[in-house]
């Protein structure tokens, strides 16, 4: 058979598997919870009992804190009869507020209280600063970094959408809709390490194929803005943020935060928490939330995975390339890279 015989029926054979994985894809995607549902999904609490409202494959849930599950069993959206779990043949009534929204549940003739998190619909989860970060800027600028003793590789950072031009961008520390409400950058730019960069495109590329994209929240981050959080975040919150006497990896320009984009819809896809919410909600093996809330976090995992990403343990966003130990912290602010 001629060589161009063999190498068309290859690339239609490789198409044929694209397609098909497609396909499957498609076909796992879950359906989304109905709207009404997720006005009361969330967590509720009584004392320092908490209790959780989920669903799962079309069916709403109840998990009290021992992690026991009852079924919620109802048709007008606001009374429920739970089954099995801590809770068999209980009443649960939810009150909503006139946005629809619960604001609170009585399980049994115990009522809970929604524990509202904020965060969600495009909209920075906020906490409130030790300090104004605008006065702490001039002090950080001036601090210097950690010395670091050990060999590093040269710094390559590129910009990501000047690789690829289809990434898109929803800077949030060069707006004011960040944790703290402060600009941290004059720019809405992202750099990576070069390596990581194209590994991200890679990410990119085959997201396109699944209809979604990527959308880039912070990647390589100069060291004084660290040091801000730092120093403006509370103790009690301070896990959420990096320890400028380290350094991050945001710094070392091997850190990306992200989420997925719906290229059919045009709007940023759902997550259980949102961007940046100081909570447990963040974690990327958080329970609640929608079935398709959780597989569209487990997507975006999977695909970063595949290419060397590793997500941070108690963040779903935040990615770490493996290469990351290989790079100096980084001062460079953006206006002072090319």
């Amino acid at each position: 058979m001629p060589r161009s015989r063999l190498t068309d029926i290859r690339c239609i054979r490789i198409l044929v598997v694209v397609l098909v994985c497609v396909a499957v894809q498609a076909q796992n995607k879950p359906a989304d919870a109905p709207s009404a549902w997720k006005g009361i999904l969330g967590e509720y609490l009584l004392g320092d009992d908490m209790v959780c409202v989920l669903e799962r494959d079309g069916t709403l849930f109840i998990r009290d804190k021992s992690g026991k599950q009852s079924a919620l069993r109802g048709q007008d959206g606001r009374t429920f009869h739970l089954e099995g779990g801590s809770w068999q043949n209980a009443v649960c009534v939810f009150e909503r507020t006139q946005n629809g929204s619960a604001g609170s549940v009585t399980i049994g003739g115990r009522l809970y209280k929604r524990i509202l998190y904020g965060g969600m619909n495009g909209e920075s989860f906020r906490i409130k600063p030790l300090r104004a970060p605008s006065l702490l800027r001039q002090g950080a600028l001036k601090a210097n970094p950690p010395k670091e003793n050990e060999s590093f590789l040269e710094s390559d950072l590129v910009e990501l959408t000047r690789l690829d031009s289809t990434c898109r961008l929803d800077i949030r520390y060069a707006s004011t809709n960040n944790f703290m409400g402060e600009k941290f950058y004059s720019q809405a730019r992202a750099f990576l390490q070069r390596p990581a960069a194209e590994a991200l495109l890679r990410v990119q590329q085959a997201l396109r194929k699944l209809g979604y994209s990527l959308l880039i929240y912070d990647a390589y981050r100069p060291w004084y803005v660290t040091k801000m959080f730092w120093d403006a975040t509370p103790q009690a919150q301070k896990e959420f943020v990096a320890d400028p006497a380290k350094g991050s990896r945001h710094n070392r320009g091997c850190a990306v935060d992200l989420s997925l984009f719906d290229l059919k819809s045009g709007r940023p896809v759902e997550m259980v928490s949102g961007y940046d919410e100081f909570s447990h909600r963040a974690s990327p093996e958080y329970f609640g939330g929608t079935t398709l809330q959780r597989w569209n976090r487990s997507l975006l995992r999977r695909e970063m995975e595949a290419e060397g990403f590793k997500v941070f343990e108690s963040e779903w966003w935040h990615f770490d390339y493996r290469d990351w130990r290989k790079y100096p912290i980084g001062t460079a602010t953006f206006e002072e890279l090319r």
